[in-house]
């Protein structure tokens, strides 16, 4: 099955200034195709688009051209929302709430009852491996445990679609190690994810396809299994190319 499938997606940035108005290409004609119960890396250098495919995919963004289609479905769709969980790259958190206070709120507002929120806060918080720091303040987490609070509060609906951006920016080694660990956990249980990067290493060690994204334009899709070249020369090699 195809969990994310785009037709000639598109979208223009439009800059209105006094006299005049200026078009920027974020995205042009992309058609992509991502396999259920896989993990895709997009790759790409700062400004290649990465964060504005997310966007389009849930639904903060709408195309200036082209269709996006999740689990065969048209998008956007309510009944999709559900089922997908979008990880921003810099999330805002509600900081003098505790982490079980956070998740807690956030599932009322997904619509869980008591019994569910339990139960789930009690399951993400494991996942994320932040069940010892249940009753501490955000305000005192680090950047990688605010990341992987962000990452309980995705998962707290049980989708079945991951949107990460930028998953592990900003993490230092530690952190970087915990998030790793996370999705290839998330891998385990079937998830699909779509995470977006500019770290080679880190989406070669989760990814089992990647697609090079540049100025707006996916140049190539790579499988990694059986993958004979290094990824990073291919990547360098590609953007390169393009410029």
């Amino acid at each position: 099955m195809v969990a994310i499938r785009t037709e000639n997606l598109t979208k223009i940035y439009i800059r209105k200034h006094l006299f005049s108005s200026k078009k920027t290409s974020a995205l042009e004609n992309l058609n992509l195709e991502i396999e259920d119960r896989k993990v895709f890396g997009l790759l790409g250098l700062n400004g290649s688009g990465k964060t504005t495919l997310l966007k389009l995919l849930v639904g903060l963004l709408f195309p200036t051209k082209g269709s996006v289609y999740i689990f065969e479905q048209k998008f956007p769709h309510l009944s999709l929302l559900s089922r997908i969980g979008y990880l921003p790259e810099f999330p805002c958190f509600l900081m003098y709430l505790t982490a079980s206070e956070l998740l807690h709120f956030y599932g009322k507002l997904y619509g869980l009852s008591t019994k569910e929120r339990e139960q789930r806060v009690e399951a993400t918080l494991d996942l994320v491996d932040l069940k010892d720091n249940r009753n501490d303040r955000l305000a005192d987490f680090s950047k990688g445990m605010l990341e992987r609070i962000g990452m309980a509060q995705v998962l707290l609906h049980d989708p079945e679609l991951l949107l990460l951006d930028e998953p592990t920016s900003g993490l230092d080694p530690l952190g970087i190690k915990k998030m790793r660990q996370t999705i290839l956990r998330l891998k385990e249980e079937g998830k699909t994810i779509l995470l977006s990067s500019h770290f080679v290493t880190e989406v070669e060690r989760v990814c089992d396809q990647v697609g090079i994204l540049h100025k707006g334009k996916l140049k190539k899709i790579i499988k990694m299994r059986g993958l004979e070249s290094s990824l990073e020369d291919l990547f360098t090699e590609t953007v390169s190319e393009a410029v």
